[in-house]
């Protein structure tokens, strides 16, 4: 579970930012943004970072607040799972990120399999639609939700990209070290248990 102060952080911006996208009143934009600056005010305090930057982050997010979507590709060959090693962190991670507007949810996932991997696959089967804050991630300051896709393997071969440097097939007992930003090892432990059980519904939170 995500530290409190992050929980209420993130719900004074998500009242901030709503009452932005509606206020007509000089007044009243001037209160959410109070508001929104409170919000800022508590994750620089608590997480240490710098004012500035993080009112910077939640005065760029414009309309109604929302979860993002995170989508993740579980694509497997020869019982293994294909992982990609994250730049940033230098670990592993089903190849993923965030939805772009203008595409379905599994033509972004189809779309970041590719660029982070190299594989052209096909997404076959929705399998799991969790709450992030619901799930052993570090914190962050965006509520999201993960949708993890079955995809078909169609081609290609493994690259590096801006954001991977390696991408392979692993087996269920030999995970190397997890990117646990985007993905845990009880969500890998997941996908291969719906290959074993490819009758299993969708699961969620």
């Amino acid at each position: 579970m995500e530290p409190k102060w992050l929980e209420w952080a993130k719900k004074l911006q998500a009242i901030a930012q709503n009452g932005l996208t509606y206020a007509e009143s000089p007044f009243d934009t001037d209160r959410y943004n109070s508001v929104r600056e409170i919000a800022a005010q508590i994750l620089a305090t608590y997480s240490e970072e710098e004012l500035p930057p993080i009112l910077n982050l939640f005065a760029g997010e414009l309309g109604y607040a929302t979860p993002k979507i995170d989508v993740r590709g579980a694509v497997f060959k020869d019982n293994k799972i294909l992982l990609v090693k994250e730049r940033t962190d230098g670990f592993w991670a089903l190849p993923g990120g965030w939805a772009d507007v203008g595409e379905s949810a599994a033509e972004s996932v189809v779309r970041e399999v590719y660029e982070e991997s190299g594989f052209q696959t096909r997404a076959v089967k929705l399998l799991a639609v969790y709450d992030r804050n619901k799930h052993p991630h570090p914190p962050m300051p965006y509520h999201a939700y993960k949708l993890f896709f079955q995809c078909e393997l169609l081609g290609g071969s493994p690259v590096d990209s801006i954001e991977t440097t390696e991408a392979s097939f692993f087996a269920a007992d030999a995970i190397p070290e997890l990117s646990t930003s985007r993905v845990t090892s009880s969500q890998i432990s997941q996908m291969f248990e719906y290959v074993r059980h490819p009758d299993w519904p969708t699961d969620f939170d």
